[in-house]
């Protein structure tokens, strides 16, 4: 069917997830009204479910906590570096956020060290002089203990008790937190999803700071919606998640930036090859011959001493660390603290490393078989490097560029388009293109919203939400604009058929 441009407002892109096509209907038949009346009704519920949760949230109130005080000014006037514009306005909103009477939901967006970690320490600050607790949830073990040590430097100067909850501690140690936590002397709590057990009581709890919200499995985010019920939540990310993203697109969650670097920092040189030893030594010894580090990740446990004999003997006298998930606590700590001190060269590790993980001499990252990762895992990691001043490399090796499935091939040409600083909202954006959104708020509509797709889906919620908050149904007044004019985008233009498709939409 052949559709003039200036309806073109009404098609839309087919999205669900990744690898599956829709059945194709007939227009001659009414499958497709069936379709769309079916996805209507189930859009009436979730529409309610969510203006539902809106109304719980404006109603449950909590008391405003007090943001203008001392130790507070004191702390923010410590910070050494410049805020960046975006970082400053996101403080501004959390502040607001824990000055008022409605329970605090915020969503913080921001590239791997763009100063995230700043922000949620000045929540923290405001919860602590407010007499309460503060808990900070991490993916792993290794994050934990990077973000303990950073807190523990950022307030140093201030009288706040900081401690760790995770599997680095001897059971007896970690009985003695729970101890302190229970009865207030500990300030603010950093742990994995440990913080989350039976045991863990807190004597007043105010602030929950979740990093990397994406990388807890759905037993804990339903946990973790149970302690945020009536506590002020900020959560980290520097790739919203598709359904996050979905959440925050449809109003349902408040939503910060932080798209500007931090000034000295550059952009990442992003490479996509064929597997090649001869270019991963010339990698290597390139970041070698400036005095950096390199962290080479593979992610296949049984394989990584192989590949590490490989790179001996490839290399003279190089020293190398190996890091992995499986590892006993002691060992991965002493590993990870060698590396950070320079006793390694090159670590090789398994993703691990995805989180968190902050070494400013590491400017070379080599990522074997990233045909095999998601989008958001290849933005992460890329993210270790380049926290510095230096021009930071990342070299992404497939077995085959030719025999490449489609979706792998999107997930690193996104890659690859996307390597300026501060564009980890865009992955995100694209990643939903690519995967689709996954469910809403834990409904399972999966079924509904693949007979439309995802574009649709969403549009008609939207819609719905607005109709039922104005109580004024939405009209769809079809109207013509027509002129003598050759109005068209020429190909020489813009050459991309996505793209002048896109404009037309928009235009119309």
């Amino acid at each position: 069917l052949y559709v003039p441009v200036y309806n073109m407002h009404f098609v839309y892109r087919y999205k669900y997830e990744e690898g599956y096509f829709p059945k194709i209907n007939s227009l001659r038949t009414t499958t497709w009204q069936i379709t769309r009346t079916k996805v209507k009704r189930e859009i009436e519920k979730i529409a309610e479910n969510i203006l539902q949760l809106y109304a719980e949230r404006s109603v449950d109130s909590t008391e405003p906590m007090e943001v203008n005080t001392e130790i507070y000014r004191e702390f923010s006037s410590r910070f050494p570096y410049r805020l960046t514009r975006d970082q400053a306005i996101s403080i501004t909103e959390l502040e607001k956020d824990l000055n008022g009477e409605r329970i605090t939901d915020r969503l913080l967006c921001g590239d791997v060290g763009f100063g995230k970690t700043e922000v949620a320490m000045r929540g923290a600050m405001i919860t602590v002089a407010n007499g309460r607790q503060c808990a900070v949830l991490t993916p792993t073990t290794v994050l934990t203990f990077q973000h303990f040590r950073t807190f523990q430097e950022r307030f140093s100067d201030v009288p706040v008790k900081i401690e760790m909850l995770s599997r680095f501690y001897s059971p007896s140690k970690q009985k003695k937190v729970l101890k302190e936590l229970k009865e207030g002397k500990i300030d603010i709590v950093i742990g994995t999803h440990r913080l989350l057990s039976r045991d863990v009581e807190f004597k007043d709890l105010g602030f929950l700071v979740v990093d990397e919200e994406h990388r807890f499995g759905v037993i804990h985010k339903e946990k973790i919606k149970d302690v945020r019920k009536n506590v002020a939540t900020l959560s980290m990310t520097a790739t919203p998640i598709p359904r996050t993203l979905q959440m925050s697109l449809l109003g349902i969650r408040k939503v910060s930036f932080i798209k500007t670097p931090p000034g000295e920092r550059k952009s990442t040189v992003t490479y996509i090859l064929d597997y090649s030893d001869e270019i991963i030594k010339e990698a290597i010894l390139s970041e070698l011959s400036r005095d950096g580090q390199i962290y080479f990740v593979h992610n296949r446990i049984s394989s990584l001493l192989n590949m590490k004999h490989k790179i001996e003997s490839m290399i003279d006298n190089i020293k190398i660390g190996v890091a992995h998930g499986k590892m006993d606590e002691k060992e991965l700590e002493k590993v990870m603290v060698g590396f950070v001190n320079r006793d390694y060269d090159l670590l090789i590790s398994t993703t691990l490393i995805e989180s968190g993980i902050d070494i400013p001499l590491v400017n070379t990252i080599i990522i074997n078989r990233a045909d095999t990762f998601g989008l958001a895992q290849l933005y992460q990691l890329r993210g270790r490097v380049g926290r510095w001043n230096r021009e930071a490399k990342a070299y992404l090796f497939v077995p085959n560029l030719k025999n490449l499935t489609p979706e792998a091939y999107s997930r690193l040409s996104v890659i690859k388009r996307f390597d300026y600083l501060g564009s980890g909202y865009d992955v995100a954006t694209e990643d939903l293109n690519i995967r689709g959104g996954g469910n809403i708020l834990g409904f399972k509509q999966s079924g509904k919203l693949k007979g439309v797709g995802n574009d649709l889906y969403l549009d008609l919620l939207r819609k719905r939400i607005e109709e039922l908050q104005s109580g004024v149904p939405a009209g769809s007044e079809d109207f013509e604009i027509s002129s003598d004019i050759d109005a068209y985008i020429p190909e020489d233009y813009i050459s991309d058929s996505h793209i002048r498709v896109g404009f037309y939409r928009r235009i119309s």
